[in-house]
């Protein structure tokens, strides 16, 4: 398998669930702005031009962190990364990851476009504003779930567990405090703690 990422983006969760697996695969990196990487033109790749893409030996291509995590989980079930499809819990691992991708993922999105949105520096500070208020609500949400566990669903690490681990990552450059929330601050500081999340973040030159 080969995995298409670009350092810091939320390629970074289906990097440290490959890790986590146990998995063989390889990594391209791809230059996100200018969607460009060592073959050419990404776009060829993914047509959307973005990033993650999981590439199979037989060269089917999967799109889409989510999608593409529960497909790692389930290669390896022994890892134990992901409850057994059909079952109440598996659709709880859905809930997280939707919420994750619907409700924080695309949230920051807006913040790390503000530019594109909002031209005059007044009304880009205020959406700016107006969007962190969005996500101390959302994280209001986690910080609760997040109550007597040690991860998402309870004290064995999975799926979701890697994504909002990197989605948190991006709180620092928007100068959002995660201290606020003890529960987020000790998720991730347990996270950090993990010796594959410490591989995958030393693979893309992150610190």
């Amino acid at each position: 398998m080969k995995l298409y990422y670009a350092p810091g983006t939320c390629a970074l969760s289906p990097h440290i669930a490959l890790l986590e697996a146990g998995l063989k695969f390889d990594l391209e990196k791809v230059d996100i702005r200018t969607k460009q990487y060592a073959g050419g033109d990404f776009r060829r790749i993914n047509s959307k031009g973005s990033v993650p893409v999981l590439e199979l030996n037989n060269g089917e291509k999967l799109t889409e962190g989510p999608a593409i995590l529960q497909y790692i989980a389930d290669q390896k079930p022994e890892a134990n990364l992901i409850p057994k499809a059909g079952t109440w819990e598996r659709y709880r691992v859905q809930e997280w990851l939707n919420f994750i991708t619907s409700d924080l993922h695309k949230t920051f999105g807006i913040l790390f476009a503000a530019d594109r949105w909002v031209a005059s520096k007044e009304g880009n500070g205020q959406l700016k504003a107006s969007v962190k208020e969005g996500l101390a609500a959302r994280f209001n949400f986690v910080n609760e779930k997040l109550e007597g566990k040690t991860y998402l669903m309870g004290e064995h690490v999975s799926v979701p567990d890697f994504y909002l681990y990197t989605v948190l990552r991006w709180a620092p450059a928007f100068e959002i405090d995660l201290t606020r929330w003890p529960q987020i601050t000790k998720f991730v500081e347990t996270m950090n703690a993990r010796p594959k999340v410490k591989e995958a973040l030393e693979s893309q030159g992150l610190k």
